[in-house]
């Protein structure tokens, strides 16, 4: 947690988005369902409606302060709310006002708009309450403590890790980097703007396990394999998302915008578990760039990564079936 020199509220802005609607080529307007965003998974999916010749969305928002902001003792004035979407990819910042809904409300309410030229994949959004605190204006007094997902061309509002994978056989790939790995069942290459997992069609019988469904022996093969390749995609994306910081001019971390950033605050907690994220971030880039205690942690990214990956419940299905499948030989 981030130590300020000033008096702050001591809880966050709740956000929430109350529509979208989508600007399309012809100048019309597409009023999307409510199911192109998700409250519990806090994203906003723009792809949902199958438009390719949108221009520009607009983003229905709706912020409660906590208790206290309009306190009469309080130690703040001219309050301002602003709603900040960030783009770590494009690096483009929107930003706009929210209105207060009526006197002495903690609600605020607003739109935002964004362009989509202006973004090529997923951008953060975040609402701060800003004021003037001991003659300084514009500081910082609460924000939302965890931002929304708007995702400009997923059709399904998730907030979590997207994953690309591609099948390809590594040793006839038309990508020459990928020849090197011909030895390899899988590779993970996280330097993508999403992460995407290549599976080597030339390993015999890895395509049909990965496909096979059903109730069989085979399918609970298959699902452990996926486990495996699983525990392998979180353990690299998060070195390389903790291995890709910007650096605050006093040596403090900043969390990404991007998928980074999501699976930074999904890992954490297990790498460091028992304190705050931001403070987990501080302690694992100083183990990192320090001269002690980045080995340690391995075995903690690791347990992270068998944790999101569910392995033990896919090994477990798998000594199941098998189990199963020796008692109906036996018979």
């Amino acid at each position: 947690m981030k130590i300020y020199p000033y008096k702050r509220l001591n809880r966050p802005i709740t956000l929430r988005v109350t529509s979208v609607s989508l600007k399309l080529a012809d100048g019309t307007r597409d009023q999307l369902e409510t199911s192109a965003y998700s409250t519990q998974q806090q994203a906003v999916a723009l792809g949902i409606a199958g438009h390719d010749d949108w221009v520009s969305a607009t983003i229905g928002l709706s912020a409660t302060l906590p208790p206290g902001a309009d306190a009469p003792d309080a130690a703040w004035s001219d309050v301002r709310v602003l709603a900040v979407l960030t783009d770590g990819e494009t690096n483009v910042r929107t930003s706009t006002d929210l209105a207060r809904d009526a006197e002495d409300s903690r609600d605020w309410s607003g739109s935002l708009e964004l362009l989509r030229d202006d973004h090529m994949g997923r951008a953060s959004l975040a609402v701060y309450a800003v004021g003037t605190v001991d003659g300084v204006a514009g500081r910082s007094i609460a924000e939302t403590d965890r931002s929304w997902i708007v995702d400009t061309v997923s059709d399904e509002p998730v907030s979590g890790l997207q994953l690309e994978v591609r099948k390809s056989s590594f040793t006839r790939s038309s990508r020459e980097w990928l020849r090197a790995y011909a030895d390899a069942p899988w590779i993970v290459d996280t330097s993508a703007r999403v992460p995407t997992v290549f599976v080597n069609t030339d390993v015999e019988g890895i395509v049909g396990l990965l496909d096979s469904s059903g109730s069989g022996v085979e399918s609970k093969v298959g699902d452990l394999l996926v486990a495996q390749m699983a525990t392998d995609v979180w353990t690299a994306v998060f070195h390389g998302a903790i291995g890709d910081l910007e650096v605050e001019p006093g040596g403090s971390p900043v969390f990404p915008t991007d998928w980074q950033g999501e699976v930074l605050r999904e890992m954490l907690p297990d790498v460091i578990p028992g304190v705050h994220v931001e403070e987990a971030l501080r302690q694992v880039h100083r183990r990192r760039t320090g001269d002690s205690g980045w080995a340690e942690l391995q075995t903690r990214i690791h347990y992270a990564a068998i944790r999101r990956a569910e392995a033990s419940r896919a090994l477990g299905y798998a000594i199941r079936s098998l189990e199963q499948a020796n008692r109906e030989r036996e018979k």
